[in-house]
């Protein structure tokens, strides 16, 4: 399974919000390459930047970041938030990142997200499935839709995706435990995907845990900045996987 600490942008700052209310943002760090560095220096391979910026004005924002990053370090980075068209698409892969999350833009312009599918393969794109009380969550979780999750990701996975990141809004920056049992039944469902976990890891339990179900992939996000899981913990979970 791997380990994807998350670094989420907003005016260039590493923050974290909960339950993706912007009311509550919280700076980390003034300069996300810096802790980009640190999870490097820890073994750590894999990264999830969002956007933040760009999830509430509808295109890419914060690019630059993104391109100091991938350049920098050979993290491999998964970017999303506010990717809504082709050139927002071509700036992401063109400032280094390895894979493109689209949440929003797979409920609002389906066309659009598959013909990316098509054009840049299941290996490189993510469909983001964030969930609010079983329904599908977009613009940055601002927006709620009628979408039923487990509907959709059907509908996605029978046009090819491979990888898909579900985060529970509820659990989201909560540090209460993953959505365990929405995972489960999410790869009872689907057990050909990849499964990342994203939203309310707060010990390294909890990643054992979504190991044991199947999960591809966890997301780390506040847990680590709160130092509720440390990056020698993680650098040691890794070495022992």
């Amino acid at each position: 399974m791997r380990i994807i600490p998350a670094i989420d942008i907003i005016e260039g700052k590493c923050v974290r919000l909960t339950k993706g209310d912007y009311n509550t943002k919280v700076i980390y760090n003034e300069d996300p390459f810096e802790v980009a560095q640190q999870f490097e220096d820890h073994g750590i391979e894999y990264l999830h930047m969002v956007d933040l910026d760009g999830a509430r004005s509808n295109k890419i924002w914060n690019y630059k970041i993104l391109e100091k990053i991938a350049v920098k370090t050979r993290l491999k980075i998964d970017f999303g938030g506010g990717i809504k068209s082709d050139k927002d698409i071509k700036i992401a892969f063109n400032s280094g990142a390895s894979q493109v999350t689209g949440g929003s833009i797979a409920v609002k312009n389906p066309e659009l997200f598959y013909s990316w599918l098509k054009k840049y393969g299941n290996e490189k794109l993510i469909l983001g499935a964030d969930v609010k009380q079983e329904k599908i969550a977009v613009s940055g979780w601002q927006e709620n839709s009628n979408l039923e999750v487990f509907s959709f990701i059907q509908d996605y996975v029978s046009k090819g995706v491979q990888y898909i990141i579900s985060t529970d809004i509820a659990k989201d920056g909560m540090l209460n435990g993953p959505s365990v049992d929405l995972y489960k039944r999410i790869l009872d469902k689907f057990p050909q995907i990849n499964l990342i976990a994203s939203g309310g890891v707060n010990v390294l339990e909890d990643l054992e845990e979504v190991k044991l179900i199947g999960c591809e992939g966890v997301i780390i996000g506040k847990a680590i900045y709160e130092h509720k899981i440390t990056l020698k913990d993680l650098e040691q979970f890794i070495l022992d996987n």
